[in-house]
């Protein structure tokens, strides 16, 4: 399976089903001073600042502005840029932004392959990192731009099953992981890659979680790219 996931392209997934891990993946590479024997994404759980959760008073979905803008200005707003990157045999209405049908094969939280149709869909748009998550972990203080951005940033993107993302609400790594146990190494990559990335903080669970999991991925390496850690000025949020 060949997927873009994050903005990052994801090489060969073999599916290794004793560490419930991908092999073959090649997601940025290990930075200057990773320990031996440590993956790339194992060690970067080690530079995650370790705090406790803050209240989350003041949190609304509003604070990152207006549901899948355009921060990328491809003309495209962000949930049909996931879709067209996620999904197979993709159908549009009107041009090549508006996605009306597509598959999901597989959804990498159920395993399932998934019918995606517009307007009765079973396909969800997942926050990695979800936006309440991040609220209490560093971004309640961040200016507007920079929760605009993470709203948007396809590295913090996907598209799965919608009843099994309603299931993961707000969780983090010590609360919630993917049904689908061969996914596992990769959608916690893709969270420390994304704390990383923005600077959020991680609890002590949240990390004890993210190490388990990464342990037993001896070849996960850390996702890279996306959008800017900052939006253009023109998009605006409470």
């Amino acid at each position: 399976m060949t997927r873009l996931r994050g903005g990052v392209v994801t090489a060969v997934a073999t599916l290794v089903a004793v560490t419930g891990c991908t092999a073959g993946q090649d997601k940025g590479s290990a930075g200057p001073g990773e320990a031996k024997g440590k993956s790339a994404a194992l060690a970067a759980v080690d530079s995650l600042t370790v705090k406790g959760r803050a209240p989350k008073t003041g949190y609304s979905r509003a604070r990152f502005g207006t549901a899948w803008a355009d921060t990328d200005s491809n003309s495209c707003d962000t949930r049909d840029d996931i879709l067209k990157r996620d999904l197979k045999n993709v159908k549009f209405t009107g041009g090549t932004c508006k996605v009306t049908y597509g598959l999901l094969d597989p959804d990498p939280y159920s395993g399932k392959e998934i019918t995606y149709r517009r307007g009765r869909s079973q396909v969800d748009i997942d926050h990695v990192v979800a936006l309440s998550d991040a609220w209490q972990k560093g971004a309640k203080y961040w200016d507007p731009g920079k929760r605009i951005a993470l709203a948007n940033d396809p590295l913090n993107l996907l598209a799965v099953d919608a009843p099994t993302n309603r299931g993961k609400g707000d969780g983090d790594a010590a609360t919630w992981l993917p049904p689908n146990g061969a996914y596992r190494c990769e959608y916690v990559a893709a969270q420390v890659a994304v704390k990383k990335k923005y600077g959020l903080w991680v609890t002590a669970a949240e990390r004890s979680a993210m190490r388990k999991v990464l342990t037993g991925c001896p070849d996960q390496k850390l996702p890279t790219g996306g959008n800017p850690t900052r939006a253009p000025e023109r998009f605006r949020a409470r």
